[in-house]
């Protein structure tokens, strides 16, 4: 099983950026010929937060900067933000800067998500019970969170969340409702869908049974593996053969990080139990990124049944049962060897 750290983070934001409304901006500062402006060279170790809101201007973005002695003058961060294309990825929420900035510095620290108070970071595969202590540290109550996901707003079709919430990074302004938040991961998941062809009407399956398919890929597997995977899953289910897949109890036991995967584990009884349920699970087992589900409908062809990683990043395919044994093997060598627990 995949752990998070292997995982790539993809580096989204909730797509609510900030409008820099230039054509204003430049009536307001036209006739200014010169912009007072702190040195780069040195810079104040007190630090401020400041609270950016969803559709703030520019120029109120800038005076607010200024007011509060982070940069020297509300044009120089005006004039920066202008010649500066990546100024419109500011995001809506709390940032931490320093004050004494110049405007290129004041810029960087902005878009800097390390200092974006109360980011919420989704790795892929991450489930949503991880998703909700973000929430908490982000400043979102408890209560509204609990509500929020009862009431949010899924795609037609879609009866749970878990696999809506999309892997990204989400920075939310100060006045958002956590069911608003959560509905803009949502709503990120529904559009990445849609871009990979999940509800194309020449699919096999369902878009619901294709989050489950990406899903199982993720939790299966790295990047280089997931057409492959996505093979196996299909071939397995067009002859009946049960998924058996690791992934599935570790979800049930909520068991993040785990190679070793107990006989006994296997006798759960739970319905996302795939060594004891034919077919797929019922519902999604992770929040899958877009390689995952780019994976989930565009397999690649090969007739495999079986995979396993016999060592990190050496994972085999075949469909030969006694191929796949040898493996196994050499696969529980390495693991007593402790060539997993380095690889964490």
């Amino acid at each position: 099983m995949k752990t998070l750290s292997n995982s790539p983070l993809t580096r989204v934001l909730a797509g609510l950026f900030v409008a820099f409304l230039i054509t204003g901006l430049l009536r307001e500062f036209r006739g200014t010929s010169s912009a007072p402006d702190y040195s780069c060279d040195a810079q104040s170790s007190t630090e401020v937060n400041i609270e950016i809101y969803k559709g703030q201007s520019g120029s109120s973005i800038a005076s607010v900067l200024a007011k509060n002695n982070v940069i020297k003058s509300a044009e120089s961060f005006f004039r920066e933000a202008v010649s500066n294309p990546r100024a419109s990825g500011i995001s809506p929420g709390t940032h931490r800067v320093n004050l004494g900035l110049c405007a290129s510095k004041a810029l960087e620290q902005l878009l800097d998500p390390k200092r974006n108070v109360g980011l919420i970071s989704i790795g892929e595969g991450m489930w949503v019970s991880e998703v909700l202590p973000q929430m908490l540290k982000a400043g979102f109550l408890n209560t509204d969170i609990q509500n929020a996901l009862k009431l949010a707003k899924k795609p037609l079709g879609f009866n749970q969340l878990e696999g809506l919430l999309f892997p990204a990074q989400y920075s939310f302004a100060k006045e958002t409702t956590a069911q608003a938040a959560i509905e803009s991961m949502i709503k990120r998941a529904e559009r990445a869908m849609f871009d990979v062809g999940f509800f194309s009407p020449d699919q096999k399956f369902t878009p619901q049974q294709l989050l489950v398919i990406a899903s199982l890929i993720e939790a299966e597997g790295k990047n280089q593996d997931f057409d492959k995977i996505s093979q196996v899953i299909r071939n397995r289910l067009k002859i009946g053969m049960p998924l058996q897949f690791d992934s599935t109890v570790h979800y049930v036991k909520k068991s993040r990080g785990n190679i070793f995967l107990s006989t006994q584990s296997t006798l759960i009884s739970s319905p996302y139990n795939t060594y004891r349920r034919y077919g797929l699970p019922p519902g999604p087992i992770n929040n899958p990124g877009e390689a995952a589900m780019r994976a989930a409908i565009t397999p690649q062809d090969g007739d495999w049944l079986y995979f396993i990683t016999v060592a990190p990043s050496d994972t085999r395919f075949t469909s030969d049962i006694n191929q796949f044994s040898k493996w196994k093997i050499e696969y529980k060598k390495n693991l007593r060897a402790g060539k997993f627990r380095s690889a964490k």
